[in-house]
């Protein structure tokens, strides 16, 4: 941000009474500013403990001896919106899942397809109707979540696994996500997401990057410091009588990943990760798609924030340290708008000359603090995930995440906009489908 531009020499007592009463909106644009740079620095040190844990800490993982044992009935849920380019290869890595027979039935919902994708579905219904159903849901509300919530009358047993169509799982996925559930205290299972299409651009290899940091680094950080692993919405499982518990899937929220981990939580339930269980994805190779998908994400986490604060502080089932990760990983979507902010804060105080204001409010060390850790602590968690990972040759990418991570602060800080608008006005929610790029396999 500059900051050291803000940094006098020699300043003395008198210089500060001065500078005070040069006028209260230097002050006030001066407080603010600080509480700025104040909050990034704490999520800069998140993020570098974080990274730091990663690299040197125990990895934590208490389920991984569980092989064989006797294997709960599971629903897998497939998520599905004109999805005929994906959803065929989906089913079949399914169907070749390790996980018993008996004990496993596929349901894809298909939520209001116009494309083949209903077609492609009942064919699979037709050759497999003892492992495959499918839920053709024609009407309703719009989204993933409203979808889920509709399709949890076709669950068998006590255990939904929940991929999107574009996920393509491996024969031991199913009992990698399940087994954790045979902890009682476990409400949701989550597993890796690998981008498949990583090659393709030089979008797609930034998206992986930034998969590998927030997987590889900052989830399992999470599980390994005991605070608040997430439910990313696909590839995880949930317990369906937990989930009835707290109320079911919001079908009013567009991140129903975040909604649900949160409301497990304040119940008393934990979250599990495990980083084993990997599953490949499609990530978006199209600018304008990566945009609008961020768009989502933001928006929905921070209805969640709006939503879900409240509770998180007052549960008397959150640990101290699981109430504070949480609250940090609430406002991680508030971090960007607030970082435009302090720019033309900074901006601003240099062209009222106000430096020695902001140094009643800031001092030497803090701002230090922040240059070190505040601006470069996301890109600190992408390069030891491309050291845990063994690929060091994509650290020659990580100039170019920054610009990625400013293109994207105006998008996301549009969505706050847009939701802070939505919950005045009781906006209908809109959902945007990400698009599909894969060619379909046949069926």
């Amino acid at each position: 941000m500059g900051l050291a531009l803000f940094m006098p020499m020699g300043v003395h007592a008198q210089d500060l009474h001065t500078t005070w009463l040069q006028g209260p909106t230097n002050v006030l644009l001066a407080a603010i500013l600080s509480f700025v740079v104040l909050v990034m620095t704490v999520y800069g040190i998140r993020q570098c403990l974080y990274s730091l844990n990663r690299v040197f800490g125990a990895f934590r993982y208490p389920y991984a001896g569980i092989d064989q044992a006797h294997w709960p009935l599971v629903t897998v849920f497939i998520a599905a919106h004109n999805e005929e380019k994906v959803i065929a290869n989906s089913i079949q890595a399914l169907l070749a899942s390790d996980y018993p027979e008996e004990r496993i039935r596929i349901v894809v919902v298909n939520d209001r397809s116009f494309d083949q994708t209903k077609r492609i579905v009942d064919g699979y219904v037709s050759a497999w109707p003892e492992r495959v159903q499918a839920f053709h849901r024609v009407n309703g509300k719009p989204g993933k979540a409203a979808a889920l919530k509709d399709a949890m009358a076709y669950a068998t047993g006590d255990i939904a696994v929940i991929f999107d169509a574009d996920y393509t799982p491996g024969p031991a996925l199913i009992r990698q996500l399940v087994a954790p559930f045979f902890d009682p205290e476990v409400g949701a299972v989550m597993g890796r997401v690998v981008p498949r299409n990583a090659g393709k651009n030089l979008l797609t290899r930034l998206l992986d990057m930034e998969r590998s940091a927030g997987y590889q680094v900052d989830q399992q950080a999470r599980m390994n410091l005991r605070t608040v692993p997430q439910y990313g919405g696909t590839v995880g499982g949930v317990r369906l009588s937990a989930l009835q518990a707290v109320g079911g899937w919001s079908d009013d929220v567009l991140a129903e990943d975040t909604d649900i981990t949160f409301r497990l939580l304040i119940a008393g339930w934990k979250t599990v990760y495990n980083n084993d269980a990997a599953c490949h994805e499609e990530v978006p190779e199209e600018w304008a798609v990566r945009l609008r998908q961020v768009h989502r994400w933001a928006k929905g986490h921070n209805q969640v924030l709006l939503r879900q604060v409240g509770a998180l502080m007052r549960s008397p089932f959150v640990t101290g340290r699981e109430r504070i990760d949480g609250l940090l990983l609430l406002n991680i979507f508030l971090m960007q708008p607030l970082l435009l902010l302090g720019w033309l804060l900074a901006i601003g105080l240099y062209y009222l000359d106000a430096a020695q204001t902001l140094t009643l409010f800031i001092p030497a060390p803090v701002l230090m603090a922040y240059a070190a850790l505040g601006g470069f602590s996301a890109f600190l968690q992408m390069a030891c995930a491309v050291v845990v990972d063994g690929h060091r040759k994509r650290i020659r990418l990580l100039p170019i995440q920054l610009m990625n991570f400013v293109g994207s602060l105006p998008t996301i800080s549009l969505a706050l906009v847009s939701c802070l608008r939505d919950r005045i006005t009781g906006q209908e929610l809109v959902w945007h489908k990400t698009v599909r790029y894969q060619a379909q396999v046949a069926s």
